[in-house]
Formats: structure tokens, C-alpha cells, sequence
């Protein structure tokens, strides 16, 4: 694949090298039938023909594999300084050409757009909240500015940290961005097909608010939080908050916090019919990836569920591959360890 621009409908998640770990998942997801906001991505070719531009002047990866990570000054200084860079960087014109036909193509009056890291969401490592995510977005030209915002997001103080820390080589990080129509969402959040807190893999999880699911990723609200058989779809746990404000979309762009009337602040968000609707489309995405998964969702104005991003859980995951015993040279250690010492 060398194009600038792939569409959702044409990935897979074998994709990640050219789209990213979330490009890739939303590709995967619509292929499997899930209900996906359509979308497309600018691929990490297009990254590497602009950063090729970038580089035939003064270097940029080899700056970030010289950075000691615990060295906040320096990383600081080179990130202010790669961004700026990036920011202000023409893109290529094929390239920008190709994003605005795109944009076009899409029809959608508004845009997310989010950086899809090439080695974000992968089974061993998480990228997950390292780079930006722009919501919101109203015009093509606005979409070309902040696809080039997400590419100076991947040298970010904490992304930079982050593969300086894992001994990730510069030369194998690439930036795609996804491009996706903006769901005015009533409600949303998260669902997880395995507890977050115990790992019990019989239950999923669902937390949700009104208003934008940025809410619920940052932190800024509470939200209600259910716990239901993933089989029976029994709801164990009903755990309503006082949610204070929601996130809406801004009039000139981006989103801003609103003031929840008294009525709604402790209502749930969800009724019992789309919780039942989540949990079923959360097991069939658990099925089709064979694995516990982190899911994002909203609801529109419509009532109707949407998928906006599909991760491998990886906590638990982790816990779970670690022996349960350490392992000894030598056999008889092993055995007397479990025993107690006793033969």
C-alpha cells in the first residue's frame, strides 16, 4: 500500500504498519460487520514522504534515539522544537490534495481526527493517550492543519519518553490519522469485555456519561458504571454518578464543557435496552478478535450504538502470562519452593 489516503472499508487489522493500531482496528471492525462511523486515514507513506521533506534538512530521528529519557530538560526542549517544526511545515502537495479529495469524498460536515500510531493498540504495547486527538474539526482545510498536529504529537515529551523508556527504534515509529465522521453523541464511553478491577471474564463492564465520550477517556466526569453477565446479561452492578457537566460540540469548532440540568445530573445514561444493545455488540467484537477487549462507544441523538475504537485488553492479559511461580535453574528449587521447602 504506498497511497496517502486508505478508506476504513479497504483494512484490516493486519494493516497496522501503514494505518496505525486504531486505523487498523476501525478497518477490522467495519470488515466485520460492526456499526462504524465511516471514515479514512492518512497512512503513514504520507508521514514519511513529509518527514522525508523535514529530514533532507536537519535531522529529527536520530535527535530522539541521542535523548536520555530521565532527562526531562532535554526532551522538553527537543519536543518543543520538533513540533514546531512539523506544525508549521508545508505538507507535500500530493499529499494535501489527496487528504482534501478525501475530506470531500466523506461528505461529513464535521471530523474527528485522531493519531493512529503504528505501534498503538498492538497486543504488547500501548500507545493509547500519547498522541492528540482533535473533535470537532469543520472544514477540510482545518482536517489538513490537524493531521499535521497529531504528526508532531508523536514527538510529544510523553511520546518521546515513552520509546526512549522501551528502546523502541526511531526508524520503526511512523504516523498515520485517522479521519472519521463526528458522532453528536447523546451518551458515551467505554466498555470493557473483562472487569478492569478483578479480571473476571464472565462480566462486562460499562461506563458511559452524556455528551461526548472525551469526558469519560479524560477524566473529567464520573460516569455511571454497570457490571452484567456477559451471558446472561444480568446487571449486577448499578453504579449511577452525579455527572456535573457533559461535553458538546463548540459552535466555532473543538468541544466545551456544558452545565448538566439538576434532572439529569444523577438520571443513568443508558437504559437497560442499550445496555443490553452494548453487551451484545461487545461480545460479538470479543469473538471476532478472540480476546478480552477496550472498546469505545457512543450513542447519537438517533438512539443508535456506534463504535468509535476497539483495543486489545492488556492488563489483565499481562497478569495472566506471567508464571505463577518464578522460574528456578533448577528443577529440584522449583519443586522445594512450591513444597515449602519441605521433601
Amino acid at each position: 500500500m504506498t497511497g496517502a489516503i486508505s478508506w476504513f472499508a479497504d483494512l484490516r487489522i493486519t494493516d497496522r504498519p501503514t494505518v496505525g493500531g486504531k486505523g487498523a482496528s476501525l478497518g477490522e471492525l467495519t470488515h466485520a460487520g460492526i456499526d462504524v462511523p465511516p471514515g479514512f486515514v492518512v497512512t503513514t507513506h504520507a508521514f514519511e514522504l513529509f518527514l522525508e521533506a523535514l529530514e533532507a534538512r536537519e535531522p529529527i530521528r536520530p535527535l530522539v534515539e541521542a535523548l536520555v529519557p530521565d532527562d526531562l530538560a532535554a526532551v522538553t526542549a527537543l519536543s518543543r522544537s520538533l513540533r514546531t517544526r512539523i506544525e508549521n511545515e508545508p505538507l507535500p502537495p500530493s499529499v494535501e490534495q489527496a487528504i482534501l479529495d478525501a475530506h470531500a469524498r466523506l461528505g461529513a460536515t464535521t471530523v474527528a481526527v485522531r493519531s493512529s500510531a503504528t505501534t498503538e493498540d498492538a497486543e504488547d504495547a500501548s500507545f493509547a493517550g500519547l498522541q492528540d486527538t482533535f473533535l470537532w474539526v469543520l472544514d477540510a482545510a482545518d482536517t489538513v492543519h490537524r493531521v499535521r498536529e497529531c504528526w508532531g504529537s508523536l514527538y510529544s515529551v510523553e511520546s518521546m519518553t515513552y520509546r526512549r523508556k522501551h528502546g523502541l527504534p526511531e526508524e520503526g515509529v511512523a504516523m498515520a490519522v485517522v479521519v472519521q465522521t463526528m458522532v453528536d453523541a447523546r451518551t458515551a464511553g467505554v466498555m470493557f469485555t473483562r472487569s478492569p478491577t478483578t479480571g473476571d471474564k464472565s462480566v462486562i463492564t460499562i461506563e458511559g456519561a452524556w455528551g461526548l465520550g472525551s469526558a469519560v477517556v479524560s477524566g473529567e466526569v464520573t460516569p455511571d458504571r454497570w457490571v452484567m453477565g456477559k451471558i446472561t446479561g444480568e446487571i449486577s452492578v448499578r453504579d449511577i454518578s452525579d455527572k456535573h457537566i457533559r461535553q458538546v460540540p463548540a459552535p466555532d469548532g473543538g468541544i466545551v464543557d456544558e452545565e448538566l440540568p439538576e434532572a439529569m445530573r444523577r438520571a443513568p445514561s443508558l437504559s437497560d435496552e442499550e445496555l443490553q444493545a452494548l453487551r451484545t455488540v461487545g461480545r460479538a467484537i470479543e469473538r471476532h478478535y478472540g480476546r478480552a477487549q477496550d472498546i469505545e462507544w457512543a450513542i447519537d441523538k438517533a438512539g443508535r450504538v456506534l463504535l468509535l475504537q476497539s483495543r486489545p485488553e492488556t492488563v489483565w492479559s499481562a497478569k495472566d502470562q506471567k508464571p505463577v511461580v518464578e522460574a528456578k535453574a533448577d528443577p529440584l528449587t522449583h519443586v522445594m519452593t512450591i513444597f515449602g521447602g519441605r521433601r
